[in-house]
């Protein structure tokens, strides 16, 4: 019994999960039937016998599944990669969101998502440590049998690809813009290096596909240290930017109008040089899915997990709390001195704002080339997660394979690019995608499968952590309301500002 009580100490930290479920049983069944605990006991050895085999022949596929992966990744490789999984298109718009919620109210806002979307990573690897799970779809199954592992693969296979389309129509609508303006062509005659639909195709192919096609998600990392800088660049360069402009400012489209630049030093008794500590207005509303949605990051979150060396829930934990409050202080930052530059001018995506001011200059450009590169390599981190979905849901006993890892990886590009170069109107659809999914995974799912995982002999369900963690439930079905009613707001109105990028 020794031997079996190391056993299922070793469960919650990684191998082994399959058999974990018996052992636990039969170390809960009271010794009052000796014949049913006498022989769960030998099935527990049994199943001890057969992880003491598996750890000794690693290469024994009938044992090893695809999500049994040794942790390499190390403890800053791994926030590189969480971070640049939160780090999206989103922090364009934050600005936008302080114009429209004033700086308290967005800190406010800002702070209580962060600690959400904290606790909510805590009730994943909670449910993952109790388990020895580390794969969503699979927490799906524990707790609510197949229905539950699909209703899991399906929404993290619709989010994520909602999510890598719209970095794409970034680099679609944008990436021949920043060439342009490089190359100072200022009426386009049709050139193929200026075609958007062109470069998509390019950048998957020569960027995108190379790092998908790795094996294991912390490679990635110094590609997302690298896209993590890039986004520090555009920090710097928004901080740069306020103290280098007035207030107002002088519009380039409209330059032949010098009336605006007369008072640009005034800003002390201009009254639209003042910043708004509380603003409340028609598109207030608007800008709270954006903030509720600004640390989506959880389905990369146990992927993560399980390649983290010295894997431990407290070490995750970490690894999680330090990539949240990163990207907590570069979003005030970027909204805070984005919104002080251009006040209420400011507009949903930060760049276009830059560009009223003058579209050749070559920090914006430069910066706007970095945004580029930063959403490019956020790519592979997203699809690595619905490969996992897709693995989970189809291949679920399936060891390693190159060639269908492959196929997987080429099948989701390929999809992908045909989305954002033949559908230019499918944004409305992510955002119905965005609605439902997003909150699904940020907040019901981890709060279901925490209440239906925790054994009730550890915690009842009067407990107070289940009452908060239904309650944090609430929440998600709270914000999938809201953000549904706004889209369906914007198509009857025929407008469309509230769009909340990841």
């Amino acid at each position: 019994m020794e031997r079996l009580n190391m056993s299922m100490n070793s469960i919650p930290n990684g191998k082994g999960h399959e058999t974990g479920e018996e052992t636990t049983e039969a170390a809960k069944t009271p010794p009052g039937d000796t014949t049913e605990y006498v022989t769960l006991t030998r099935k527990g050895y049994a199943n001890l016998a057969e992880s003491q085999e598996f750890l000794s022949n690693m290469e024994d596929k009938k044992t090893t599944r695809f999500t049994d992966f040794e942790g390499k990744t190390s403890f800053g490789m791994s926030v590189f990669n969480l971070g640049n999984a939160i780090m999206g298109s989103g922090i364009l718009g934050l600005s936008y969101a302080m114009a429209n919620t004033g700086v308290v109210l967005f800190l406010v806002l800002l702070t209580v998502v962060a600690v959400l979307s904290s606790y909510s990573i805590h009730l994943l690897l909670k449910s993952s440590g109790i388990v020895g799970i580390r794969a969503y779809e699979q927490l799906g199954q524990r707790a609510f049998g197949t229905p539950g592992k699909m209703a899991a693969g399906i929404a993290i296979t619709l989010q994520n690809i909602g999510a890598m389309s719209s970095y794409l129509y970034i680099v679609k609508y944008e990436f021949p813009l920043v060439i342009q303006a490089f190359l100072g062509v200022d009426k386009p005659s049709g050139e193929w290096y200026l075609n958007g639909n062109y470069l998509v195709i390019m950048v998957s192919i020569s960027v995108i596909l190379p790092l998908a096609l790795m094996k294991q998600l912390g490679y990635l990392g110094y590609t997302s240290g690298f896209s993590l800088t890039c986004m520090v660049f555009f920090l710097i360069s928004v901080i740069y930017k306020k103290f280098h402009t007035h207030c107002p400012f002088s519009d380039f489209t409209f330059n032949s109008t010098a009336s605006v630049t007369s008072v640009t030093n005034d800003t002390g008794y201009n009254p639209a040089c003042i910043p708004k500590m509380v603003n409340l207005n028609s598109q207030t509303a608007y800008t709270i899915p954006i903030l509720a949605f600004a640390f989506v990051c959880h389905p990369e979150v146990l992927p993560i997990y399980t390649e983290l060396k010295n894997p431990t829930k407290q070490r995750m934990q970490h690894v999680s709390n330090i990539s949240i409050v990163v990207m907590y202080t570069m979003y005030f930052l970027a909204a805070l001195f984005g919104y002080l530059t251009f006040y209420g001018e400011v507009e949903s995506e930060l760049l276009h704002t830059y560009s009223r001011l003058d579209p050749y200059d070559t920090l914006i450009l430069c910066v706007r080339l970095a945004v580029l590169t930063a959403v490019t390599l956020t790519v592979p981190i997203v699809l690595f997660p619905v490969r996992r979905a897709i693995q989970q849901l189809f291949f679920p006993n399936k060891t390693f394979y190159w060639p269908r890892h492959i196929a997987i990886a080429v099948t989701l590009l390929t999809l992908i690019n045909m989305l954002v170069i033949f559908a230019p109107n499918i944004l409305g659809i992510f955002g119905i995608i965005g609605a439902t999914s997003a909150p699904c995974l940020i907040f019901i799912f981890p709060a279901v499968f925490y209440i239906r995982i925790v054994p009730e002999e550890e915690e009842p369900m009067r407990s107070t952590p289940k009452i908060l963690a239904a309650c944090f439930a609430g929440i998600g079905f709270l914000f999938m309301i809201m953000s549904l009613s706004f889209i369906l707001i914007d198509w009857t109105s025929g407008s469309s500002k509230a769009s909340s990028g990841h």
